[in-house]
C-alpha cells in the first residue's frame, strides 16, 4: 500500500519512519519486521509500510489555532515559547539552537522541559561553566500545563559543546551528550555526558562523566531494572556502547565502560548485508582507557574494536521500551538511508541484536534521528532530519504511519526533542532554527496516540 500523503502546502511525505518507547512501541518495530518478512520474505528489507486509516484516527493535518504557525490535526492547537533570545531568569538572552529534550512533573502541578544546545563556539551563556569558550549547554523551562503558558526559563548546564541529544534517567535527572571530539587544546578537553537534575534552577556544577567515555555521543538509553546506561556515537564507524555503573543510579561513582561485539563474528559490519530478523548473539568487550589521552576521535573506538567489537554508521537515537533498546543508524544499510536495531538483554553478559528495519527508498526513511514515546498509547513519535521540510511523524501500535506535526512554512530547519508531558496530554518539540520550543494539546484518545 502506498504510503504517499501530502500536507496542505503540497509537501510530499512518503517517507516511512520507525523507532521505539514502551511496550506498544516495541510491538510497533516487530509488526515493521512481520510486514517485510510477509511481504516479501524474510530479509527482504523492502516494506514499504503501510498508511494509519485517517492519518492515525486524527484527519488531515491543516493550519492550527492561534496564528497557523503548525500544521496539525482539526481540534489540535499550540502554544509557541522559548525562542532564542528571549530574556531568561538571569537577564540573559535564550541560547540558540534548541536540540534534545525531556519532560518531568514538578512538584507543584507544572512540567520541567530540560532543553539542550546544540551550540559550539562560545562563550558561555552561564557561570559556572566547564569551558568558558564553549556555548553550548542546557535550559529548563517550566510550563504551566492550565494556563499553557510559560512561567520561567533558567540556565542549568553552561560551557559544554554541540549537546545534541541525550536521554531521561529513572532517577528524574537529563543527560546531555556532547556530539563532538575536539582535541586536547587547553585544558578543557569535550566529548562527554554531563548530568543535570530535573528541578535544578540554576546552573549545576558541570562534571564531565569521564569513565562514561570520551567520544562524539548522540543518544543515551537507560535500563530501569539494572541503571545500565546504554550510549551511542554518531560517526561513520560507530560503535553501541553500555556502562555498567559501579551504584545504579549514581554514575559520579564511576563504572565500566563495554563495546557490544556479535559473537563468533570479531569486528562485525553491520552496516551492509543486513538482513532484517535475524538475530545476532551478543557479547560485550571492556574499554580498558575511557578517557584517553588523544586527539583522534576514534580513540574509544579502535579500542574495542581491536577486541571484536561490531561497527555501525551514525547511531543516533536511543529510547528504552519492553526490555530492549531500539537505536537508530542513520547512515546503515546496503541504500546508506538508515536501519532500526533492536537490542534485547538476555544476561548480564549479553543479549541478542536485531536488525528491525532497513530502509531501501529514500521516499520511505531517511537518516531516521531521534524519537520517543506516547506514556498512555506506546505509540511513537519520531523527529524528522531529512531533505526538504521535515515532520513529526507518529507510528501506531500495529506498525501503521501517520503525519503529526509540520512547519506550515518554507523552512526546513530540523525538528528535535519531542517529548510527551508524564500525563501525555501534551507533546513538546524544537525546531532548531531559528530555535523555538512548541507544546502541542488536542483530543490525543480521538487517534493512535
Amino acid at each position: 500500500m502506498s504510503t504517499e500523503s501530502r500536507t496542505p502546502s503540497g509537501v510530499n511525505r512518503r517517507r516511512f519512519l520507525a523507532g521505539t518507547g514502551a511496550v506498544g512501541a516495541a510491538t510497533a518495530l516487530l509488526a515493521l519486521m512481520g510486514n517485510v518478512a510477509a511481504a516479501h520474505g524474510p530479509g527482504a528489507g523492502t516494506n514499504r509500510g503501510t498508511q494509519a486509516p485517517d492519518n492515525g484516527g486524527y484527519g488531515p493535518l491543516r493550519p492550527a489555532p492561534p496564528h497557523g504557525e503548525l500544521l496539525l490535526p482539526a481540534g489540535f492547537s499550540y502554544v509557541a515559547f522559548g525562542h532564542t533570545g528571549t530574556p531568561m531568569s538571569d537577564g540573559n538572552p535564550t541560547p540558540g539552537r534548541h536540540d534534545g529534550m525531556a519532560a518531568f512533573a514538578g512538584d507543584d502541578g507544572t512540567i520541567r522541559l530540560v532543553r539542550n544546545h546544540e551550540q559550539s563556539g562560545g562563550p558561555a551563556f552561564a557561570t559556572p561553566h566547564y569551558d568558558p569558550a564553549a556555548a553550548g549547554g542546557t535550559t529548563t523551562l517550566v510550563y504551566d500545563p492550565d494556563a499553557q503558558r510559560l512561567v520561567d526559563t533558567a540556565p542549568t548546564l553552561s560551557g559544554t559543546i554541540r549537546n545534541c541529544a541525550g536521554g531521561p534517567t529513572p532517577w528524574g535527572t537529563w543527560l546531555s551528550c556532547e556530539e563532538t571530539f575536539t582535541g586536547l587544546e587547553g585544558d578543557h578537553p569535550h566529548g562527554y555526558v554531563f548530568e543535570v537534575p530535573a528541578d535544578a534552577d540554576h546552573p549545576v556544577d558541570p562534571v564531565p562523566y569521564r569513565a562514561m567515555g570520551r567520544f562524539t555521543h548522540e543518544a543515551v538509553a537507560v535500563d530501569p531494572a539494572t541503571g545500565i546506561v546504554y550510549q551511542t556515537e554518531d560517526r561513520g564507524s560507530a560503535g553501541f556502547y553500555r556502562f555498567v555503573p559501579d551504584v545504579p543510579g549514581d554514575l559520579r561513582a564511576g563504572g565500566t565502560l563495554q563495546m557490544l561485539a556479535v559473537r563468533d563474528r570479531p569486528r562485525y559490519d553491520t552496516r551492509l548485508g543486513q538482513r532484517p530478523g535475524e538475530p545476532l548473539p551478543v557479547a560485550w568487550v571492556d574499554i580498558a582507557d575511557p578517557d584517553p589521552d588523544s586527539a583522534d576521535s576514534l580513540a574509544v573506538f579502535y579500542q574495542g574494536r581491536e577486541q571484536g567489537g561490531a561497527v555501525f554508521a551514525r547511531l543516533e537515537g536511543a529510547w528504552y521500551g519492553d526490555g530492549s533498546i531500539f537505536l537508530n543508524s542513520t547512515s546503515g544499510g546496503d541504500a546508506g538511508l538508515g536501519q532500526v536495531w533492536q537490542y534485547r538483554p538476555t544476561s548480564d553478559s549479553g543479549g541478542q541484536l536485531v536488525l528491525v528495519y532497513e530502509s531501501t527508498d529514500p521516499e520511505l526513511l531517511q537518516s531516521p534521528d531521534n524519537l520517543c514515546v506516547s506514556p498512555t498509547s506506546g505509540g511513537l513519535v519520531l523527529c524528522e532530519d531529512g531533505a526538504g521540510p521535515d515532520l513529526l511523524r507518529g507510528v501506531t501500535t500495529r506498525g501503521e504511519i501517520f503525519d503529526l506535526a509540520a512547519l506550515n512554512s518554507a523552512n526546513t530547519s530540523e525538528l528535535a526533542g519531542a517529548t510527551f508531558s508524564p500525563d501525555g496530554q501534551t507533546l513538546f518539540f524544537n525546531v532548531q532554527s531559528p530555535g523555538v520550543t512548541y507544546a502541542v494539546t488536542g483530543p490525543w484518545s480521538s487517534g493512535a496516540l
